[in-house]
């Protein structure tokens, strides 16, 4: 075999190798809208679990072909901002990379772990609207959150070429910012129009617990989202060999900066590990709110997992268990929402936390050539608005919209009936 055969045979197997494991990965990540459909079903009353169920499977399955028609261009095409790059129809559907083709191995694959990160956006939408929104309009907002807002954020804010990084040195690797904080305040804008449960709230104000029929349920789903977060996880790597600086074959972040998985591995689990604790601790042992601290301390660790030291991850994620409960309290008392999961504070401020912290903490951290700025608070801060805004000002004002149509809330009575009845037909229960 000659030189450049061995070189065509190398490179042939790394391109498979990378299909593969992106292959696998999607199929993982697929455990977290297992978790995310058992977490809400636990925590909503029976008369409602069926329905719980029934709008994250429609969610998701909507997800798919939007993603496909239109979520996957959106992504490639506006990195510099809102007018799109000539890319000659690459990322269209009927663009030939659409498609099984045996000279590409990587756009079917990529295009399916973004899909997945899109429909994660909307399983952590999801759990915040529970029990009194019509399961049409959650579909229809849920593709605007995956298929479209988030593409925005992920462009501006994940893409290489994206302009929060080429011009203020955004990082966020794990998506703290570009995937939890955009679906976090996108929920937020949409629970502000569509208002609490009947009987969430008593007439002077007083806030009254709903407890969901079964919490085991919400135990085992948020373990499973775990699992499947190593799988998004693994997705947020690039694998070796096929992006990177140049001659180097090792891992590299999505902003082709060198990455290894041993970095992944060691800030996941003690960020998991401190926000488990730090919420346990705040909460006085609120089993519900010790496994959402677990997650929040993922979060808070995410935008710098490639960087942190393990202790220093264990710090992020106990002060991000920690912030979470007092900030969901806050949203409840001054804007009076019905956040059932806490979905907002888990995944909005705790994604704020981990982006802020990365500019606290990784100040100067370099890009992936001299042509990118350093990491800087400044740099975070910025990004942190602008995902913020991606979410909360679309998912408000189409929500809004849809609220003054009468689209988006079930009527009171059906809500005390119970959704399941009014919407799919199924037997109606009296908790």
């Amino acid at each position: 075999m000659t030189l450049e055969e061995l070189t065509s045979a190398l490179v042939a197997q790394t391109y498979v190798a990378a299909e593969g494991w992106y292959y696998l990965m999607t199929g993982l990540m697929v455990a977290i809208h297992v978790g995310f459909l058992m977490y809400e079903v636990g925590a909503s009353r029976m008369k409602n679990a069926v329905s719980s169920g029934v709008k994250n499977l429609l969610a998701f399955a909507f997800m798919i072909p939007t993603f496909w028609l239109f979520g996957w261009y959106i992504y490639l095409a506006f990195p510099h901002g809102l007018v799109p790059m000539d890319m000659e129809g690459y990322g269209v559907p009927w663009n030939v990379s659409m498609g099984p083709m045996l000279s590409d191995q990587l756009t079917g694959v990529f295009w399916a772990a973004f899909t997945l990160f899109a429909c994660t956006t909307a399983s952590v939408f999801s759990g915040a609207v529970i029990e009194r929104i019509r399961i049409s309009s959650f579909v229809f907002l849920a593709v605007l959150l995956g298929s479209v807002c988030w593409n925005l954020g992920a462009s501006w804010g994940w893409h290489f070429d994206g302009w929060l990084v080429t011009q203020w040195g955004y990082h966020d690797v794990a998506a703290a910012g570009v995937v939890h904080m955009i679906a976090g305040w996108f929920a937020f804008g949409v629970i502000l129009n569509l208002g609490p449960r009947v009987g969430r709230y008593n007439a002077d104000g007083t806030m009254n617990e709903i407890e969901g029929h079964d919490l085991r349920f919400s135990f085992v789903g948020l373990l499973m989202i775990i699992v499947g977060f190593f799988g998004f996880l693994g997705a947020c790597l690039i694998w070796p060999g096929i992006a990177g600086y140049e001659g180097v074959y090792t891992w590299t972040t999505i902003y082709f900066v060198p990455a290894t998985m041993s970095s992944f591995a060691y800030n996941t689990l003690m960020g998991l590990a401190g926000g488990m604790i730090g919420a346990f601790w705040i909460s006085k042992g609120n089993p519900f709110w010790m496994m959402s601290g677990g997650l929040a301390g993922i979060f808070s660790c995410a935008a710098g997992l490639d960087v942190w030291y393990p202790g220093l991850a264990f710090v992020l994620g106990f002060v991000g268990g920690v912030i979470i409960i007092p900030a969901n309290n806050w949203l409840h008392r001054v804007f009076k929402i019905d956040d059932p999961v806490g979905a907002v504070s888990v995944h909005g401020v705790a994604g704020i936390w981990g982006v802020l912290a990365c500019g606290l903490f990784a100040a100067g951290y370099p890009g992936m050539d001299e042509t990118i700025p350093q990491v800087s608070f400044i740099g975070q801060g910025v990004g942190a608005i602008v995902m913020f805004l991606v979410g909360f000002v679309p998912g408000y004002g189409v929500s809004f919209i849809m609220k003054m149509m009468d689209w988006l809330r079930v009527p009171d009575h059906v809500q005390e009936a119970g959704i399941d009845k009014a919407e799919l037909g199924l037997r109606a229960t009296n908790y």
